[in-house]
């Protein structure tokens, strides 16, 4: 079998633009996948992140669908006839990118369709024709209901990172989705991960599926160095600023696992002095695409980010990846580290490990069949522990109370100088005034005292007498009627009342 992309069999269009594209030898998914694809079978894909799974679907279905090419204007002959469904905005807008790089010298349309964005634009380039439709599953059953899609002339269907697309958040969309479908259609699913939950349920959408796994089942790429270190909450911004200063690092995805942690993260490292852009789902689309593009271009030296950014996403020469927080699901971590060590580079991978992720440590290990070792970071004498901490923390030490630009390491330089300042100048020093400082030789003022508090207690001499208001009471007239009842208010009669009983006149 050739492993070469000069020897395989593809039209010369689409060996033009691989040519130009610098592909010369095929991974080994590209290598067993393209003729298997090319044949028109169903395939379940497994392979590590980072080989090149996109252009084993992509160059296959553009190969085969290139007997429906066209010039006709007409969108009628320009029916969707491949259909890719991915579980991410980044990752569809990325390989809807590497898909039209492969068909630009055919004459095969393509787009994509994701939330975020405005539907406009979207519905117009799908009222033109397109042969292949690139989507997330949400904005898809939009169109469809709108009645910009039809499906009805769809052969083949790509589920990439087909693990998370067949997990319980999208099943229900995916399964109205595939409703629309023929149901004699070529069904791919390519993923780095399957568990065999996701197999048997897989086995419910193929036909006859050709296996192929050209490593081992989670297995993680042999070129990323795979590093756990210990490092408590207050002491894991510290330990990345060690790991960046001794490996010299100039780039790196930083992983969190909630949406809030992620922005706070990302500003507090902005104020320590390293350009940080956050990447997570409150995000506009717009805000998400503009960061993944200052990334590439090395305008952002870090990037932290969800697992939205986990899975898929293709930057080259990324050299290193941290997991801040362990991922709550196993598979995760193996698509976390996946980012670096692309194509065959070395990249490096460090987890930060806390007391209470001993569980998901061992999940972690369970799952990629290897012995994790604890590390401890030694850090340098000129970083003193605590200079780097934890921002709530911080913030305590500082006693800021303003809008917390100070609430980091740079804030303990500041109050020494002031300090320092005030001495000089005779005043007392700001500092002294903080309870916090008694270990530093701040000693309050004596409290004084009134000495009748001091004295025993004395009864008053006319304690025997009634109390005021008993006196006030007892003063006050009896009467029939209650105090609390409000007596009604006198006024005056419009008419005089009858003595007499008004009599009928006698006919």
């Amino acid at each position: 079998m050739t492993s070469s992309f000069s020897n395989l069999s593809l039209a010369e269009p689409l060996a033009r633009a691989v040519a130009e594209m610098g592909y010369e030898s095929m991974t080994p998914i590209q290598q067993q996948a393209i003729p298997v694809v090319l044949t028109g079978q169903d395939v379940m894909g497994a392979a590590q992140t980072g080989t090149g799974k996109t252009a084993a679907f992509s160059l296959p279905l553009l190969q085969r669908l290139l007997k429906h090419e066209n010039s006709s204007t007409s969108p009628a002959r320009h029916p969707v006839r491949a259909l890719v469904l991915l579980p991410t905005r980044e990752l569809a807008d990325q390989v809807a990118q590497q898909i039209a790089l492969y068909a630009k010298h055919t004459k095969l349309r393509s787009t994509v369709v994701f939330g975020g964005m405005d539907m406009k634009p979207q519905t117009i380039e799908l009222k033109k024709g397109v042969e292949v439709l690139v989507a997330t599953p949400g904005r898809l059953l939009d169109h469809i209901e709108a009645k910009n899609a039809v499906l009805n002339q769809v052969e083949y269907v790509v589920l990439d990172e087909a693990d998370r697309m067949l997990d319980i958040g999208f099943l229900p969309d995916l399964q109205r989705i595939l409703s629309y479908l023929p149901k004699q259609r070529t069904t791919l699913l390519f993923s780095a991960t399957f568990s065999p939950e996701i197999k048997r349920l897989a086995s419910s959408y193929l036909q006859n599926p050709i296996t192929i796994e050209v490593a081992r089942p989670n297995e993680t790429a042999s070129t990323v160095e795979q590093r756990f270190y210990s490092a408590g909450d207050d002491d894991k911004r510290r330990a990345i600023h060690q790991v960046l200063k001794t490996r010299g690092i100039k780039q790196a995805f930083i992983f969190v696992n909630s949406k809030l942690g992620c922005a706070r993260l990302a500003r507090s490292l902005e104020r320590e002095g390293l350009k940080t852009a956050a990447l997570h789902g409150d995000k506009s689309q717009d805000e998400r695409l503009k960061a993944l593009e200052a990334f590439k271009k090395g305008e952002v030296d870090l990037l932290v980010c969800t697992d939205v950014a986990a899975r898929g996403l293709d930057i080259k020469d990324v050299p290193a990846v941290f997991n801040f927080d362990v991922p709550f699901n196993a598979e995760d971590y193996v698509h976390r580290i996946g980012r670096t060590g692309r194509a065959g580079a070395s990249g490096l991978a460090v987890t930060l490990v806390s007391g209470s992720d001993a569980r998901l440590v061992a999940d972690i290990e369970k799952l990629i069949k290897k012995k994790i070792e604890l590390e401890a970071v030694e850090y340098d004498e000129d970083q003193p522990r605590g200079r780097i901490n934890d921002g709530r923390r911080a913030w305590r030490e500082a006693g800021e109370t303003g809008d917390g630009r100070d609430a980091v390491g740079a804030s303990a330089p500041r109050r020494e100088r002031d300090r320092d300042r005030d001495h000089r100048s005779g005043r007392e020093s700001r500092e002294s005034r903080d309870p916090r400082d008694q270990h530093r030789g701040f000693r309050p003022a004596a409290i004084s005292r009134d000495p009748f508090f001091e004295k025993p207690y004395e009864a008053s001499a006319a304690s025997d007498a009634a109390p005021a208001w008993e006196a006030a009471t007892k003063a006050a007239p009896r009467s029939s009627i209650s105090a609390n009842i409000k007596p009604k208010r006198k006024v005056a009669a419009l008419f005089k009342a009858s003595a007499q009983p008004e009599t009928t006149a006698q006919s």
